[in-house]
């Protein structure tokens, strides 16, 4: 098929592949870590940490209605952290799952990435209490924000996009999903008449 062949370059460069078929016709070249973001950004194994109702919206996603995760080569689920490198945090963390998360999240191996599937993992919801984590971000990094309660499945495909992008570009930057439509266009504006003064 070809040969690949990696020239070092001095450090802080990037390295060069280049795949060489052995004919004058054809040959690619590109960076070494775009190639390797490539093939992350295609084959992403994901580790769901289910604990609330949001766990029936993430079953929506997977199922075949929607097919959101098979598209885009995060379809089969991995239940140990250690083959795994994206992290599904789905539903509420309580005060005494936040150790459990952390441990969970220190086992997986680099590079990996945390996608907080609704509001109650991204900012701890409608829970203003001593048990609730307000957000993921206060335990570990977190890359994706899907908000909603629950997140729609277009919102959750939405967000798994983004990231591929993010691990496309080498981004470690939070993103933040944002709605496909502005609820705010449809409402009117209400006006203050100068005979209301009076």
């Amino acid at each position: 098929m070809g040969e690949l062949k990696s020239e070092a370059k001095p450090t802080g460069e990037n390295r060069q592949v280049t795949l060489d078929s052995g004919q004058s016709s054809g040959f690619a070249t590109t960076r070494l870590e775009d190639l390797l973001n490539w093939a992350r950004k295609w084959s992403l194994f994901k580790y769901p940490f289910v604990t609330a109702c949001c766990g029936m919206e993430f079953m929506a996603v997977t199922s075949p209605r929607f097919d959101g995760t098979a598209r885009f080569g995060a379809e089969a689920p991995r239940f140990s952290p250690r083959q795994s490198d994206l992290l599904w945090v789905v539903g509420t963390i309580a005060q005494r799952q936040a150790p459990v998360l952390k441990r969970i999240y220190e086992q997986m191996m680099e590079p990996k990435w945390v996608l907080a599937f609704g509001t109650c993992a991204s900012c701890g919801g409608f829970y203003d209490n001593y048990t609730t984590v307000p957000g993921i971000d206060k335990i570990i990094p977190c890359d994706v924000y899907v908000p909603g309660c629950p997140p729609r499945p277009e919102a959750v495909i939405d967000g798994l996009m983004l990231l591929q992008d993010k691990i496309a570009r080498g981004d470690r930057t939070p993103g933040i999903v944002k709605p496909r439509e502005d609820p705010a266009e449809g409402v009117v504006k209400l006006r203050r008449s100068k005979d209301s003064d009076r």
